[in-house]
């Protein structure tokens, strides 16, 4: 059993992975002094008997990196995966300079299609693999070097998105696909390589300015879409699939299960109904069951 938590924090990301090996895996962060400590608390009681615990940034915007100084006060930052880039920004917050530390730092894992590393995605007679692979970027492609020198002269770092896939053997397959833009994903569509997907997180927070184009939905063929927490005024709500929108749910835990996901919601009056009913109580606010 693994469990994967989309944190309610606002117009922001924030995701964990309480793993089924000996890892914790930390997927953005959008702290605030409303959130942090609850927030941090509970990722220092769930990662407790975890011999690893990793951070790994999508793309370096405020609102997926917010509060990194405080939750690095509480919970030092050693191991560090970000895309390899040198973003700068007009305005340079304390959280900024803390990531740029971190990101220049021999703490710093570079993460691109294909990177393989020891417990993220291989395993050895220490521990096993963390299931987590990396699907982009690709960092010849034309298109990803024009993203990643727009980030870099302090421009939007949105289409530096790191795609990350979190796979259980004859499991759960999830996605993230940071704050990748609609047509940004339009130019390298032809040069994605995509799975199957049971979970998918919408782009850009489900806003229309990070719709999925219709091509890799139709690859992806996502049993549930999770829309996160922008205005709903720029939210896209993907007609015709099953969805959650973390506005009206709230936190979101998944609670995976050989070929079956548990889902939970922090908001009691939230409910859907495309999900099975295993009568589950192993959280709070169970709404239903996914069989793949």
């Amino acid at each position: 059993m693994s469990i994967v938590k989309s944190l309610s924090v606002g117009d922001g990301d924030m995701f964990y992975i309480n793993h089924n090996t000996d890892s914790f895996t930390i997927i953005d962060w959008n702290l605030s002094d409303d959130n942090k400590e609850r927030i941090v608390d509970e990722l220092i009681n769930e990662s407790s008997s975890k011999g690893i615990r990793r951070f790994i940034s999508t793309h370096p915007d405020g609102d997926h990196f917010g509060g990194l100084v405080y939750l690095n006060s509480r919970i030092p930052i050693t191991n560090f995966y970000c895309v390899n880039n040198s973003a700068t920004k007009s305005e340079e917050t304390d959280d900024f300079k803390k990531y740029c530390e971190l990101r220049d730092s021999d703490m710093a894992f570079y993460i691109e299609k294909g990177s393989s590393r020891k417990w993220l995605n291989s395993s050895d007679e220490t521990r096993k693999s963390a299931g987590i692979n990396i699907l982009w970027p690709v960092t010849s492609n034309s298109h990803f070097k024009e993203a990643l020198k727009i980030a870099n002269e302090g421009g939007s770092p949105n289409n530096i998105s790191a795609i990350i896939k979190y796979g259980i053997k004859d499991g759960v397959t999830v996605l993230w696909m940071g704050d990748m833009e609609s047509d940004f994903m339009e130019k390298i569509k032809d040069s994605l390589e995509l799975p199957k997907v049971n979970i998918l997180f919408a782009p850009h927070h489900g806003r229309k300015t990070g719709k999925i184009p219709s091509d890799l939905l139709k690859v992806m063929k996502p049993d549930i879409i999770i829309i996160g927490e922008a205005d709903s005024e720029y939210l896209d709500y993907y007609k015709g699939y099953n969805t959650i929108t973390q506005n009206s749910a709230g936190d979101v835990t998944l609670d995976c299960d050989d070929k079956q996901v548990h889902i939970y919601v922090s908001r009691e009056t939230y409910s859907v109904d495309f999900l099975d009913d295993k009568n589950k109580t192993d959280f709070d606010n169970y709404i239903g069951t996914l069989n793949m």
